[in-house]
């Protein structure tokens, strides 16, 4: 029976029976959304929260040592983990690195997925399909295969582009420590501007059409189009991909583990997630790693929902004016 014939069939009764049948349809609604979102909650407890308490707890404690340091003690730490933590140079270096990376990256790839996705939805029916392919084709390759590829574009030995700047009499190592992370950039950026692409055009194809109508009416060219009408409507989608990218560039790792090996400039706490890796498995302090990995996850919480913040503030102003 469906929802609208029991509804039916109940408002045919008696008041008394309409009331315990309304009832039965709310228990069996509430009984359907709980089993439909049984399965993400399952994996959102194991995948999220477990971690997330087990690394609060961890960081509580800590592993003495005594004689030749075979074995130890487990024992409550209080917060001396976290002023370990805080103190760490290389948590705080690399901290800093991804600020800098993130300052300059993510406007950059957003500027240029929004441009894709503007000259695709200029496009049309000319050739759309095949330009949206080839903007998301990078996004398919994995990270790590990613930067191995471009870790051999990058080496001086086999690098087509540095043989190119020299026969200019420019002489570049894209794996120095003065360019290395603006090379790691490009990796990055080369395999995420298709993904944002595609999240920006999905909000511009949602666009009602007679707004263009009306516009090309008053006289409005393309330009005029895609700056009053398109930007402004497609706002939500670029926080959205701000606050994702936000997340995952604090959370930059991939791209410069593997581009460690071929360049020095690497090091093993270059980034904040390798820094806690190297804490955890390189010197076995599980307790300091547990505890810079929660400092980590609130820094990232403050960044990406602080920036969400702002942007809400910003909207409500623009809405007042």
């Amino acid at each position: 029976m469906t929802t609208t014939t029991a509804v039916r069939t109940i408002a045919s009764r008696p008041p008394r029976f309409r009331a315990v049948g309304r009832t039965t349809i709310r228990r069996s609604q509430r009984r359907a959304i709980w089993l439909l979102l049984l399965p993400f909650l399952v994996l959102f407890v194991f995948s999220f929260v477990v971690p997330l308490v087990y690394a609060v707890v961890e960081s509580f404690f800590t592993e003495k040592r005594s004689g030749l340091g075979i074995g130890g003690e487990r024992a409550f730490a209080g917060f001396v983990n976290y002023v370990n933590a805080i103190q760490k140079t290389d948590l705080l270096e690399g901290v800093g690195r991804v600020l800098v990376f993130g300052i300059v990256q993510v406007p950059l790839m957003l500027i240029v997925a929004l441009a894709l996705a503007l000259a695709v939805d200029a496009l049309k029916g000319n050739y759309p399909k095949f330009v949206r392919l080839s903007a998301f084709l990078p996004y398919a390759v994995p990270g790590v295969i990613a930067a191995i590829l471009w870790a051999f574009l990058y080496l001086p030995g086999t690098s087509p582009f540095v043989a190119a700047l020299a026969n200019v009499g420019i002489d570049v190592d894209f794996l120095s420590s003065d360019v290395v992370l603006w090379s790691i950039a490009n990796i990055v950026t080369w395999t995420w501007t298709g993904y944002n692409m595609l999240v920006i055009y999905s909000a511009l194809t949602g666009i009602p059409q007679e707004l263009y109508e009306a516009a090309a009416i008053d006289g409005a060219g393309a330009w005029r189009i895609a700056w009053s009408i398109k930007i402004p409507l497609v706002a939500p989608a670029l926080v959205l991909t701000t606050f994702f990218s936000i997340v995952g560039t604090v959370q930059l790792y991939a791209e410069p583990t593997v581009l460690k090996s071929y360049s020095s400039a690497i090091t093993s706490g270059y980034t904040p997630n390798m820094a806690v890796q190297d804490v955890a498995f390189g010197l076995n302090n599980y307790g300091v790693a547990a505890a810079m990995a929660v400092l980590l996850a609130l820094g990232t919480f403050v960044l990406s929902f602080g920036f969400l913040r702002l942007a809400n503030v910003i909207t409500a102003r623009r809405a007042a004016v």
